[in-house]
């Protein structure tokens, strides 16, 4: 009718009678509380609200159509976005295999990766702001489930020259003298008690020392100077020695303490695309041997 400006004329066009046409813009006028046209007996003009119906509605229309197109293929799984949040310590091995899997069979799957400190994702999760969260042994939370995605032992940096990297590994009550670089509690409480409780089972309260910086830096930067050792899941230390040629690794010998990487994910609305995603998560923690198997090669 905007283009048209001719009840007859646009009538025709859509297929319906002119009274049909007439009743319908009336009762668009009732609920938007405004008249759209001037009506005459020589010619129609839109008001001032209906050229900018006429201009914003195709806008709307479009947006409604996109919307609904999106949430048709999300429900049949055919193609989704996937926001990710991570843990900085998956940031190195972990997420980029994973990444790769996902590209590899899921490629019109297309995941935004976002780095949060592990306490942060399953609240995170809960509010909606993602749909899967890969976290360092996260505390269960109502409303989040998940599975243990990767399982590895936590590995002590060291300089060099210092007398435990003589050792291939490391006993904790080793440590027993030594002051320990972990990251602050608030950020992994879990993962940090788990530590401090071997310790403690192991006869000592460990000195302790936190880092607030970036790992990399700040780590490598305190290692040297000033003779601490850093605690950290395995992949992620191997990772920060190759930074460093004065930098060894040795992983920590004791049953209780490990980094359990978890994968995570709402309970409330499980979506194929989403199946799909965790089963390729799944399958490549096997391949991997994440989980204490071989690897398939």
């Amino acid at each position: 009718m905007a283009e048209e400006l001719h009840f007859g004329r646009a009538a025709m066009r859509l297929y319906i009678s002119q009274p049909s046409l007439s009743h319908q813009i009336r009762k668009l006028e009732e609920t938007l509380e405004t008249p759209l046209f001037v009506r005459s007996s020589r010619r129609v003009q839109l008001t001032a609200a209906g050229r900018t119906l006429a201009k914003e509605a195709p806008i709307a229309l479009a947006a409604l159509e996109q919307a609904v197109q999106l949430t048709r293929r999300v429900g049949s799984g055919i193609v989704t976005t996937i926001r990710l949040g991570y843990t900085p310590v998956t940031g190195f091995d972990t997420l980029k295999t994973l990444l790769t899997a996902l590209q590899e069979e899921h490629p019109d799957v297309t995941v935004n990766p976002q780095e949060l400190f592990s306490a942060e994702i399953p609240g995170r999760l809960c509010d909606g702001d993602l749909d899967l969260g890969l976290a360092l042994s996260p505390p269960p939370v109502d409303g989040v489930a998940g599975e243990i995605l990767r399982r590895e032992p936590i590995s002590a940096l060291l300089c060099d020259s210092q007398r435990l990297a003589e050792a291939p590994k490391i006993p904790v009550a080793e440590l027993r003298d030594e002051t320990l670089l972990l990251f602050p509690r608030r950020l992994a409480p879990m993962y940090y008690d788990g530590i401090i409780a071997a310790c403690r089972q192991a006869g000592f309260e460990p000195e302790v020392r936190a880092f607030e910086d970036p790992p990399l830096s700040a780590m490598l930067a305190r290692l040297a100077s000033r003779g601490e050792i850093g605690l950290a899941p395995t992949s992620l230390a191997e990772h920060v020695a190759k930074s460093n040629t004065s930098i060894v690794v040795r992983e920590v010998v004791d049953p209780s303490i490990r980094a359990d990487l978890s994968i995570l994910w709402p309970t409330n609305d499980l979506a194929p695309a989403l199946a799909a995603v965790l089963d390729t998560a799944r399958r490549c923690a096997q391949r991997n041997g994440w989980l204490g198997g071989s690897p398939i090669t």
